[in-house]
């Protein structure tokens, strides 16, 4: 009996320990968030220092245009200081799709395919910024380099260090 509940207390702590590292801790946002992940032993392109000072205060946008529930649907009631879960807690395969495992996503309806990419963290991270970035630059009709032009190249969010 003292072995099963040595058991059960260890579980219950790893548990807890588990959900407290996929949620961000409650207070305001820090202006600009370093995107480098434990989860990623390396990482292969410079990691991203994402101002979120400039998209929330600057640019106006609202929680729910990045942060999300688990069907995709926007946070609208998440407001400044509100726990929110890390992306990798359900985009849990770091990285981007395997080259051999992306020829094989090619075959699959629209659906599927970005159901599968969107297991990988990066993969997620990625359709996230940078469709909304097309999406602003589309709807305000922007070239690369006219003022206000979102970037949406690989080198323009992971920039190396000066």
């Amino acid at each position: 009996m003292r072995k099963f509940s040595l058991i059960l207390v260890l579980a219950a702590f790893s548990a807890v320990l588990l959900v407290g590292n996929s949620l961000r801790a409650a207070g305001p946002a820090a202006d600009v968030i370093s995107m480098k992940n434990a989860a990623y032993a390396t990482h292969a392109k410079p990691v991203v220092e994402f101002s979120h000072k400039k998209h929330a205060v600057d640019y106006g946008a609202k929680c729910g245009d990045c942060h999300h529930d688990d069907k995709g649907q926007p946070l609208a009631d998440l407001k400044d200081g509100d726990p929110v879960q890390s992306c990798i807690a359900c985009h849990k395969l770091p990285g981007e799709v395997p080259k051999e495992e992306k020829k094989a996503l090619k075959s699959l309806p629209p659906d599927q395919k970005k159901a599968k990419e969107l297991a990988y963290h990066a993969e997620a991270l990625h359709m996230n910024c940078k469709d909304c970035h097309q999406e602003h630059n589309k709807a305000k009709s922007l070239k690369k380099g006219a003022p206000g032009f979102a970037p949406t190249a690989c080198n323009d969010c992971h920039a190396k260090a000066k």
